[in-house]
């Protein structure tokens, strides 16, 4: 996102470009990520290039290899277990929060981010889809209102982006997430916990044939 104003500083655009870029699949896993390559590609200078791939080695996109490249990082199983334990454990305790003190304003912004993910999905947009799906997901942290799980978040917003775009069934998902936002707009606790279950399970069948199909 662009700062005040509308500026943004090249490393920033390069590194958002970049992410994108690798959590939409354009770049696909062990891809490689060289300097000079990217400089030319994007027209910059190496600086900002290199910033970027600093920044997405951070945010654990990218694994960084000797001199002047790195490669798109590949996700293992255990790397794929690790990502689902912490992120059952967030989103059970973030939904149930977020059931508990959703307001007028939240619950608005809930519905932005699934009108726009049911659109894309009924018109066959899979980025667009899955785009709006992390849209769903991070609207719901904000929703639940505990800053510890907003820094945590931003923390994994990377890695949780790119693992929630490991799915295909698009309308699916999208229907799941309004079961969702009508429990949580009903304050229905047990309703949420339930829902989070079933949805984390089609998450994680989903990202684990993704997997087998890309070592196919």
């Amino acid at each position: 996102m662009a700062g005040s104003g509308g500026f943004e500083p090249e490393s920033d655009r390069v590194t958002r470009q970049l992410r994108d870029e690798i959590v939409d699949g354009a770049r696909a896993p062990g891809s490689r990520l060289v300097e000079r390559d990217l400089a030319a590609d994007l027209g910059v200078s190496r600086l900002p290039i290199r910033d970027a791939l600093k920044a997405l080695v951070t945010e654990g996109l990218v694994t960084p290899r000797p001199r002047t490249w790195a490669v798109v990082r590949e996700f293992s199983p255990t790397d794929l277990a690790d990502l689902y334990e912490v992120r059952s454990a967030l989103d059970m305790l973030t939904f149930r929060l977020a059931a508990q003190r959703r307001t007028r304003e939240g619950l608005d912004r809930l519905r932005e981010s699934l009108d726009a993910e049911m659109a894309a999905a009924e018109r066959e947009d899979a980025v667009g889809a899955r785009r709006a799906a992390a849209d769903f997901h991070e609207a719901v942290t904000s929703l639940a209102g505990n800053e510890l799980l907003n820094e945590l978040e931003r923390t994994l917003r990377s890695r949780m982006r790119w693992l929630l775009g490991r799915h295909d069934d698009l309308l699916g998902v999208a229907k799941e997430h309004q079961d969702l936002y009508e429990a949580i707009a009903a304050r229905d606790v047990p309703r949420v916990e339930e829902l989070v279950l079933q949805h984390l399970e089609t998450s994680r069948h989903a990202a684990a044939e993704h997997l087998r199909a890309s070592r196919q």
